[in-house]
């Protein structure tokens, strides 16, 4: 139980930030490129109040740490924060801004990773303490969440960032076919998810990601 408890205190944080501040980049980016529907909702904000989902921020990543930890001796965490309101038809080139809207979540998520990545390096440098050890996890806690977030949400799936800029770069015939998938696209998530493809997909990629991550900062972890 006290494991399971530091684990929490660990992972909090950054998978609270990691979330929220995902929506966050997506509603100043629509600004950016003329959408004001996220501002008016008070949703440009680094205030993870105004982002977290009660079940998908909160409940969901603690049952399923709390779950794994318990039967497979891992925290394994996923979830989601409120959807950033983009009205898409108000962007000044809808299509073409589409595709900056959609990255900007995945690219938060992967400069929040080398945040972390930084952290790690400057607990590296520091003599040990009672504060550097849980500074250390947190930042790979912080890396692990944020690799799997980038890299889920790119996966190229409607409704999923990846799937927005699948419909940003393709001709307008195949777009417009494409974005159809959309009302299904968590159905068929979930399907690649319990069928195990989803991981055989994605688990190399990030593994490749953090391996990228660790060398670049020179990190032994």
């Amino acid at each position: 139980m006290d494991n399971i408890i530091q684990g929490i205190a660990i992972y909090a944080l950054p998978v609270i930030f990691a979330i929220t501040l995902h929506e966050a980049a997506h509603g100043y980016v629509a600004k950016y490129f003329g959408d004001l529907t996220a501002e008016m909702a008070g949703r440009i904000t680094l205030n993870p109040l105004r982002h977290i989902d009660p079940v998908g921020t909160i409940l969901l990543p603690l049952m399923m740490f709390v779950t794994s930890k318990l039967l497979m001796g891992s925290g394994l965490l996923f979830g989601w924060a409120k959807p950033v309101p983009v009205n898409f038809g108000r962007l000044r080139q809808p299509k073409k801004d589409m595709l900056w809207v959609a990255i900007a979540g995945p690219g938060a998520n992967l400069l929040m990773a080398f945040f972390w990545a930084a952290l790690i390096k400057l607990g590296m440098g520091m003599p040990d303490s009672i504060y550097t050890r849980p500074m250390m996890l947190m930042g790979i806690a912080g890396i692990e969440i944020n690799v799997v977030l980038m890299v889920l949400n790119l996966l190229p799936l409607p409704p999923l960032d990846g799937g927005r800029i699948a419909v940003s770069l393709l001709p307008n015939k195949f777009a417009w076919k494409f974005a159809q998938i959309e009302p299904y696209g968590f159905t068929i998530l979930l399907v690649l998810f319990v069928s195990g493809i989803l991981s055989v997909v994605l688990w190399p990629l990030i593994t490749f990601t953090k391996q990228m991550i660790v060398t670049l900062f020179g990190l032994y972890i």
